[in-house]
């Protein structure tokens, strides 16, 4: 450059002429001091596409050293050996019951390598051996506990109605069913099922004999068996390291196999090397149906249960809330033979330490009430009460996506983002945005995402014994009080009625509440009759000096239709008052027929509704709906009245007399 700012060359280049006259350019070597900058590097090592691709994907395996790895003469096992004994174990999960066992199996995408021989040792591979047929000349790939990212790229190549959404989610369909079917639900009734389960009348549970049992096992295994490939997740469930359980699912859509990933507990990669046998097997065969005309069945759909053997079976429904309910049964029948209390309720905790445990039914507030950003939350939906205190069953949430909106609940929609399954929603189709409002493929639009995308949500998922226990209820007959404390007998009362009302539709002008009762506030899950989890509840509650109270979050000063809601500020200040402890010390009356001790003042709150009947301005009209409401309750109960724990009828009793009186 020169001195003037101007650019100039220190020799003019000898300028030859090329065709038509045009200059021809010469490139010459500059010498080494004239180069300003070389951004040139090293030539790549690969000689081929395929082995530069092999460069860009790092192997990923745990480094620290497994417990009981040690083969003879304390030489430990190498990951070769670890990864054959794997293989075995899902080879063995997946085996027939005619057939000594299990298929070909190796792991890895069949799309990205050749299919192995017996002889090549590059592949982790199990071959068992038996009688030579079709199924036993191919193998099954197995894709293991495959990250997010994987599971995103099998589901938007190979299944249909896959998308990314503008937030990052995974978007996909779950087929015909888009919710769940307890009808088609059944568990094996055996020689200790007989005794141990409630069977009957208002029970959920649906016999069936383990004959059947394993034909449809049969029929799920040979189905996954004969697919190229299979998706297998090993997890847990239960944050309480001494009561984890090792679940393994089977799936065939990568679908299934990220919503469990989300919703299960996930194993560290040492953990999952150590990872075993399992303690409970979901054999999920997806849209293959059940055969209809094997007996007990009774449409293309069944998901089926046996507790001895520890296996679950889903046929002809690819929703994939049917395993984690399915879980949540599982852990219903074995929490409590541990003594362990497994409920259906939302758990928080305060930054003091006090826990509040929250049940409710659909539209009640429970997930709005239990998520406070001045409290950790513990845990959404599934909970273990144990000697230690309380922990989460599961590792994520399973969060409604009906109408969401930033505004309404914030920590819901920002954990819909790179990693969340969300079933069943509409998007546009250019920008992927989703429209949250848009029921056209179902109301029941879900968002499954790890229990971590929850800021506030305490890691791990433990907390110690409950303080209080609330159960919610929306008392469409506006009768309830918006709060009232409960003794021990009222609060085994309450909890086995599970009560909240439903609003009928107005289309044809109706709109009369219609009442609600579901057994432990989740009949559909539980496995053994409702006192038994009632009185475990109470044993609890009296032990670690718990409190109970019903909070009503319906209508005041009249029914549906007369009446009005009560306000969300009021049932915050009622929350707020119970954790505090400052409902604990307020002064209290009772209430008629239900014997509800309600309290008399509480800060934010006007005392006039505190009393339904005080904000009725036709108290005849008050009394005919609370009467209709009691004996709505005493109808529900009948089905209880007959259930002994121990030699006499004395606890039912008691029950009973908690119940309202008129």
């Amino acid at each position: 450059m020169a001195s003037n700012g101007e650019f100039s060359f220190a020799t003019s280049p000898t300028i030859a002429r090329g065709r038509n006259g045009l200059p021809k350019i010469h490139t010459q070597r500059k010498k080494e001091d004239e180069v300003c900058h070389d951004d040139s590097g090293p030539a790549v090592k690969a000689k081929t596409l395929d082995e530069l691709h092999s460069l860009q994907k790092k192997k990923s395996a745990p480094t620290t050293p497994i417990k009981g790895t040690q083969g003879a003469f304390g030489t430990t096992i190498s990951d070769e050996e670890r990864q054959k004994q794997q293989l075995q174990s899902i080879s063995a999960s997946l085996a027939s019951l005619t057939r000594e066992t299990g298929p070909k199996v190796v792991k890895g995408d069949p799309a990205r390598a050749e299919t192995p021989r017996v002889s090549h040792v590059t592949h982790h591979h199990y071959t068992p051996t038996f009688t030579i047929s079709d199924s036993a000349l191919k193998f099954t790939h197995i894709l293991y506990n495959l990250s997010p990212a994987e599971l995103y790229e099998q589901a938007i190549k190979y299944e249909k109605g896959s998308f990314i959404t503008s937030s990052g989610a995974l978007a996909t369909l779950s087929g015909a069913k888009t919710g769940r079917s307890p009808r088609d639900k059944r568990v094996v009734r055996d020689e200790t099922t007989e005794d141990e389960l409630w069977w009957g009348k208002g029970s959920p549970n649906i016999e069936m004999d383990e004959h059947t049992f394993l034909v449809n096992r049969e029929r799920a295994v040979d189905y996954l068996c004969s697919l190229e490939k299979v998706y297998v997740n090993d997890q847990f469930l239960n944050w309480d390291p001494n009561h984890r359980i090792k679940v393994r699912i089977v799936s065939a859509r990568a679908y299934h196999s990220l919503f469990m990933r989300n919703m299960c507990i996930r194993p560290t990669p040492e953990e999952l090397e150590d990872f075993g046998t399992p303690d409970f097997t979901i054999y999920n065969a997806g849209q293959f149906p059940c055969n209809r005309y094997t007996h007990y069945m009774t449409s293309s759909t069944s998901i089926d249960m046996n507790l001895d053997r520890r296996e679950m079976v889903i046929l002809g429904t690819q929703y994939a809330g049917e395993m984690k309910k399915g879980l949540f049964s599982v852990m219903h029948y074995l929490m409590p033979k541990r003594g362990i209390l497994s409920l259906h309720s939302g758990c928080n905790m305060g930054k003091g330490g006090d826990v509040a445990l929250f049940f409710g039914l659909s539209g009640t507030g429970k997930t709005t009430l239990s998520t406070d950003h001045n409290r950790y939350l513990i845990g959404d939906d599934e909970h273990c009460w144990g000697e230690n205190g309380v922990s989460n069953i599961e590792g994520g949430c399973y969060a409604k996506c009906i109408d969401l909106s930033r505004e309404k609940e914030p920590d819901i929609w920002n954990a819909i983002k790179f990693g969340t399954v969300v079933e069943n929603v509409v998007f546009d189709e250019h920008t992927r945005e989703v429209e949250y409002a848009d029921k056209s493929v179902t109301e029941n639009t879900r968002a499954a995402y790890p229990i971590e995308y929850i800021p506030n949500a305490k890691i791990p998922c433990v907390g110690p014994h409950p303080k209080n226990v609330i159960l919610l209820a929306c008392d469409a007959f506006g009768v309830l009080p918006p709060v009232s404390k409960l003794n021990l007998a009222q609060t085994m009362y309450h909890f086995i009625s599970g009560y909240t009302a439903l609003v009928a539709g107005t289309e044809d002008g109706i709109k009369e509440p219609t009442a609600t009762f579901s057994a432990c506030f989740g009949a559909a899950f539980i496995m053994l009759h409702p006192t038994k989890y009632a009185a475990m509840l109470a044993e609890k509650m009296k032990k670690n000096g718990a409190t109970a109270w019903l909070v009503n979050t319906g209508w005041s000063s009249g029914s549906y239709g007369s009446g009005s809601r009560i306000k969300l500020a009021y049932t915050r200040k009622i929350i707020d008052a119970i954790h505090s402890g400052t409902l604990l010390e307020a002064n209290y009356t009772k209430t008629e027929v239900f014997g509800l001790e309600i309290p008399t003042e509480i800060e934010g709150v006007p005392s006039e509704i505190l009393d339904p009947v005080n904000t009725w301005a036709d108290k005849k009209a008050y009394k005919d709906s609370l009467l209709k409401l009691a004996g709505l309750f005493k109808k529900n109960f009948e089905v209880f009245t007959n259930y002994k724990i121990g030699t006499d009828n004395n606890l039912t009793e008691q029950i009973l007399a908690a119940g309202p009186n008129f």
